[in-house]
């Protein structure tokens, strides 16, 4: 039996700044280190050339999440109770199973980034020669996807151990930039060392997830993926459904990237695609904080009371809605300077557009804990939706403001953002205040006509 029990702190929101600390001490030193590469690729590159950088890594982070299935979402949902109730069989299937989804994604992604790459690439005015190794670029980052490990890890609770792994990538990064600096840098060495360190971390989740649940990580379990299914009621309505939220939220994050190459300029989507790396590296609680919640909420819903469960959501959106505040005042006093310390002078004209951007970002921090509570009460359903109308808020900025180059891009995904702050929200509340709360709160998910319910 694997042991999980450590001596943490005993209330849930205790729990969640415990293991967002440990997030945080990791992607804290990741930051820096993200940092010093990013002003890496910028200097030598120059705007034009990071330009291309920016719209192949786009495009491959945007097959990720249609082809990646989010499975994490799956295991933590359904295997915090199998962790809760030692049923380390039942998780394995669970696990592996996810396992077996995530490859299947990936071959299925490949197939998609030969259609897109070699048919439509013009659409962004991408260079010829960089055609086939964009390809090759996608078909390795859609390999390198840890999301079923990940899941493991987080049903677990080991956050502290997924800190070691994660830190491969920024110092791998790092390291891989300052060789290519000093050897001579080029869009082709840069995007081959990222994807050789995304693929290594990837067979370091698997290590570790064995190593932390060896009974539960065996190649016995992949030839019972049926039965997994049986053990997990509503499993495959829920992977549904969150997949589809997932993609939503993965054209959020890439589709204004992809739409500034598309309809102003390679040497704009540059431009944008630092202000967005540095409004997401001031925004980096919402995705720590995303990890925690999530795990921790499920938690919750098989181990106590509804009471308790209202208050951990209500304790978590007051936090991560403080952090949001922070990050566009960071962004509307010093986004000049950052962008010129990290780009060069080049880029400090991407100041207008990171203002937007982190007005979008801190909608994402106040909302950190609504997806998280819909899913765990069986109404993922309510957060698709949500995220339906936010794409279609986003799409609807992005025709009428296009005009107005990469700032209305900007701005239009500020717009998608509150949309789905709001959306979120009012379901999460309605949820929260709900008559039988207490009863939905430990019923398995069951996404149903009328009160059924997520890619770095």
């Amino acid at each position: 039996m694997p042991k999980i029990d450590r001596s943490v702190t005993k209330t849930p929101i205790g729990r969640i700044l415990q293991n967002t600390a440990w997030l945080l001490g990791g992607k804290g030193f990741g930051a820096i280190c993200g940092i010093a590469y990013l002003a890496i690729l910028t200097r030598t590159l120059g705007l034009k050339n990071f330009g291309h950088f920016a719209l192949i890594f786009g495009t491959a982070q945007a097959l990720i999440a249609i082809a990646g299935f989010q499975t994490w979402r799956v295991v933590v949902r359904y295997g915090s109770e199998h962790v809760h109730q030692k049923e380390w069989d039942k998780f394995g299937r669970l696990g592996l199973l996810c396992g077996l989804l995530d490859a299947v994604g990936a071959v299925i992604g490949c197939v998609l980034a030969a259609v897109v790459i070699y048919g439509f690439s013009h659409r962004l005015d991408l260079n010829p020669a960089y055609i086939d190794l964009a390809f090759y670029f996608c078909c390795a980052s859609l390999w390198a996807l840890v999301s079923a490990p990940t899941g493991i890890v987080r049903a677990l609770h080991r956050f502290d151990m997924a800190v070691y792994v994660e830190a491969v990538v920024p110092v791998g990064r790092l390291l891989a930039a300052l060789t290519i600096w000093g050897t001579g840098p080029s869009v082709g060495r840069f995007l081959f060392a990222w994807a050789a360190i995304d693929i290594l971390e990837a067979a370091l989740y698997w290590v570790m997830a064995r190593r932390l649940c060896p009974q539960a990580v065996r190649l016995s379990h992949l030839g019972q993926w049926r039965l997994a299914f049986a053990e997990n009621e509503g499993l495959g309505r829920f992977f549904m459904v969150t997949y589809a939220s997932a993609t939503l939220e993965a054209a959020m994050r890439n589709g204004p990237l992809l739409a500034v190459g598309a309809f102003v300029s390679t040497r704009a989507a540059g431009l944008y695609r630092l202000a967005a790396q540095l409004s997401q590296a001031l925004s980096k609680l919402s995705t720590l904080l995303t990890r925690a919640v999530y795990a921790e909420v499920a938690r919750v819903r098989v181990s106590s009371e509804a009471a308790e469960f209202r208050k951990l959501a209500v304790q978590t959106s007051l936090i991560a809605g403080l952090a949001g505040v922070v990050v566009i005042g960071i962004a509307a006093i010093a986004g000049k300077q950052l962008l010129a310390l990290i780009g060069g002078d080049d880029f400090e004209q991407g100041a207008a557009i990171l203002v937007p951007l982190a007005v979008a970002a801190s909608f994402d921090l106040a909302s950190v804990a609504f997806e998280p509570v819909l899913h765990s009460t069986g109404r993922a359903r309510h957060a698709l939706i949500a995220r339906l109308l936010a794409v279609s808020a986003l799409a609807a900025g992005i025709f009428a403001l296009q005009g107005f180059g990469t700032i209305g891009i900007a701005w239009a995904v500020s717009i998608g953002g509150a949309v789905s702050y709001l959306a979120m929200g009012v379901a999460a509340l309605r949820t929260l205040n709900r008559k039988g709360d207490e009863e939905a709160a430990r019923l398995p998910v069951e996404l149903l006509a009328d009160d059924p319910r997520e890619v770095t």
